[in-house]
C-alpha cells in the first residue's frame, strides 16, 4: 500500500510538472507572436511545385522592401531552406535559447542546422510538431515586420501545430498549372479555410517557360488552373511565377534572384505578390485602428 500511495505521488509530480512545462512553452510562444506583427505562411498541396522557392523569395522582396523579416523553416522532413542561402553552419544556442542564422539582412531557422547532411529526419508527427513548437518558443527571433514560414507540403500534424501556433494573418497556398497540383492545392485552401486563416492567397508557379531562343512561351505545365482556383474559391489570386533558369542557378548557389535579378520578370512577379500582401496588411492595421 505504501509503494501504490509512493507510485501515485511521483506519477502525479510528474504529470504536474508535465502541465508546467507545457504552459511555460506557451508563454514563450505567445511572447515570441507579440513581437511579430506580420505572419504568412506558405502552404502547398504536394511536393515539388516550388514551395520553398517562392517562401524565400517573398521573404526576401519583403525585405527588399525595407521590412525587418524571418524565415521559418517548418518542412521538418525536407528542410531546404538553409541550401537556399548558402547557410552551412550548425545551430547557436546560448542559454537555451537558438540564435537564428542572419543572411542578406533575414534571420533563418531549419532543422538542417541540427542534423548531418544527408541524414533523414525519422520522427513520427508529435516529433515534428514538437520541434516547430520549440523554433516558435525558444529562437530568438526578436521583433519582426514578417515572418515566413515555409510549410511541409500536404494538410499533416506539422501544418495544424504551425496554424494553431503562429496564427499566420495570411496563407499562401503554391500550385503549378497542371490538374493533379491544383486538386491538392484545393485542399490546402480548405484547410487554411478551416483553420480560420484570415487571408488566403493562390499563387500560380512554373506557369510558362520562354525559350532563350525564339522567345516563344511553352506552358509545359498548362495554364490558368491557379486562377481558375482563385476564382472558384473567392479567394485572391496573387500572380503566375514563369519558369526561370536564373532562379534554379541562383538558388543552387544560395542566393534568392529576387537580390541577383532586381529589374527582371521574376523579380517584378514577386514584387506584385508582395505588394498584395502588405496592402492586405495596411488594410487589416487600419481596421483595427
Amino acid at each position: 500500500m505504501v509503494q501504490d500511495s509512493t507510485a501515485n505521488r511521483n506519477g502525479e509530480i510528474m504529470e504536474t510538472n508535465k502541465e508546467q512545462k507545457v504552459l511555460e512553452e506557451k508563454k514563450r510562444i505567445e511572447e515570441t507572436i507579440s513581437q511579430i506583427e506580420h505572419r504568412i505562411a506558405v502552404f502547398s498541396g504536394k511536393g515539388g511545385v516550388g514551395k520553398s522557392t517562392v517562401a524565400v523569395n517573398l521573404a526576401y522582396m519583403l525585405q527588399q522592401e525595407s521590412k525587418s523579416v524571418g524565415i521559418l523553416d517548418a518542412d521538418i522532413t525536407g528542410p531546404n531552406v538553409l541550401k537556399m542561402l548558402g547557410i552551412n553552419d550548425e545551430a547557436i544556442v546560448i542559454n537555451e535559447r537558438i540564435i537564428p542564422f542572419e543572411k542578406y539582412d533575414a534571420k533563418i531557422i531549419s532543422i538542417a542546422s541540427m542534423i548531418k547532411a544527408g541524414q533523414p529526419v525519422i520522427w513520427r508527427g508529435p516529433m515534428r510538431s514538437k520541434m516547430i513548437q520549440q523554433f516558435l518558443a525558444d529562437v530568438e527571433w526578436g521583433k519582426l515586420d514578417y515572418l515566413v514560414a515555409d510549410l511541409p507540403p500536404g494538410t499533416g500534424d506539422e501544418i495544424l501545430t504551425i496554424t494553431q501556433q503562429m496564427k499566420p494573418e495570411y496563407a499562401v497556398i503554391v500550385t503549378t498549372p497542371q490538374e493533379v497540383s491544383i486538386i491538392d492545392a484545393e485542399r490546402a485552401v480548405n484547410m487554411a479555410k478551416k483553420m480560420e486563416v484570415p487571408f488566403i492567397g493562390i499563387v500560380e508557379n512554373m506557369s510558362g517557360f520562354a525559350c532563350p531562343h525564339c522567345g516563344k512561351v511553352l506552358n509545359i505545365f498548362g495554364e490558368g488552373g491557379g486562377k481558375t482556383l482563385a476564382d472558384n474559391y473567392g479567394v485572391p489570386f496573387l500572380g503566375s511565377i514563369p519558369i526561370d533558369l536564373h532562379t534554379r542557378i541562383y538558388g543552387d548557389h544560395g542566393v534568392p534572384v529576387v537580390l541577383k535579378e532586381t529589374e527582371s520578370e521574376i523579380s517584378d512577379v514577386f514584387r506584385s505578390i508582395a505588394s498584395k500582401i502588405e496592402f492586405q496588411s495596411q488594410e487589416t492595421m487600419a481596421d483595427i485602428v
